[in-house]
């Protein structure tokens, strides 16, 4: 199967399995597999179940204790491999954006929590006398997902401690060795959103987006070995290997998709036009089937 809108069918799936929301302040932060929430009944003063709903509980009152109690569970949890080992990593857990959080927890834990997760993404892209090309990431081999896939120039979560410029301008040393100044030059160009169904949980993500235009002389070099390699290619190849191809990681396809709209290269006498402008950006949790 061909075509752009299969990567957001992909990242969009329909709900099948049942999941139970999870509240806080009576506010959906998340959303549960039942074995999941089957473990937490085990934690009565973290976690008040009901019927068809799990609420943290009343008694944790602010943002300290309730991510101190989250911490608590979750190295419970990856104690009986239930969940993956915690990564020391902190995300924002919110009804809303990262600034209405009401509390924190690990990476590891936000997707098992159907937690909102938060990341940026970077499109480098180069002006040359033939047309636009595009800077394109190889994942290393040895990543736990989607290795040797390609990628965007610059990607990674977005963690609760940081504010969005500093993370991005880490990023961008870290992952395609651009300076400071060079990063600081990155605009931000929107959002995609999606709500992906995955093996451990599900994923209500939002990547923030960013265009960079580079000079024809840069080449990126990764300093935290993340990415094998680096290539250039133009942009007419980039958007034939995102319709014709899987190499992609998954959500980098929505990320290129989104630049070939905002760049004139998809438009309206396109068939998949519409379907893709609208597809981009579905509501969170959209779709999700609740199980009573």
């Amino acid at each position: 199967m061909q075509g752009y809108l299969r990567h957001i069918h992909n990242c969009n799936p329909p709900v099948k399995a049942p999941f139970v929301p999870w509240f806080i302040d009576n506010q959906v932060v998340g959303w549960l597999r039942p074995r999941l929430v089957e473990a937490l009944g085990e934690h009565p003063g973290v976690f008040e179940i009901g019927k068809n709903r799990v609420d943290l509980s009343a008694g944790l009152g602010g943002f300290p204790d309730r991510s101190a109690a989250l911490a608590d569970v979750i190295e419970w949890l990856a104690g009986r491999q239930l969940i993956a080992a915690p990564m020391g990593e902190l995300y924002p857990v919110t009804p809303a954006g990262r600034q209405a959080a009401l509390c924190v927890m690990d990476r590891a834990a936000t997707v098992y929590f159907g937690v909102r997760a938060f990341g940026q993404h970077l499109n480098g892209f180069v002006r040359k006398k033939d047309g636009l090309h595009m800077w394109l990431g190889r994942r290393a081999r040895d990543r736990l997902i989607y290795p040797g896939c390609l990628d965007n120039m610059v990607a990674g979560g977005l963690p609760w401690n940081i504010s969005q410029e500093e993370n991005l301008r880490k990023e961008c040393m870290e992952e395609a060795g651009l300076p400071e100044n060079v990063a600081r030059q990155a605009v931000p160009v929107g959002l995609v959103s999606y709500n992906r169904i995955a093996e451990k949980g599900y994923r209500p993500d939002i990547l923030y987006c960013y265009d960079l235009e580079l000079s024809p002389g840069f080449q990126p070099q990764n300093t935290d070995g993340e990415v094998e390699s680096f290539i250039l290619l133009p942009i007419e190849e980039a958007a034939r290997l995102v319709r014709e191809t899987d190499e992609f990681k998954l959500n980098c396809n929505l990320v290129v998709i989104d630049f070939l709209l905002r760049h004139g290269y998809i438009g309206p006498q396109d068939d998949e036009y519409l379907e893709l402008a609208i597809g981009l950006r579905p509501p969170l949790d959209a779709g999700l089937a609740v199980h009573q």
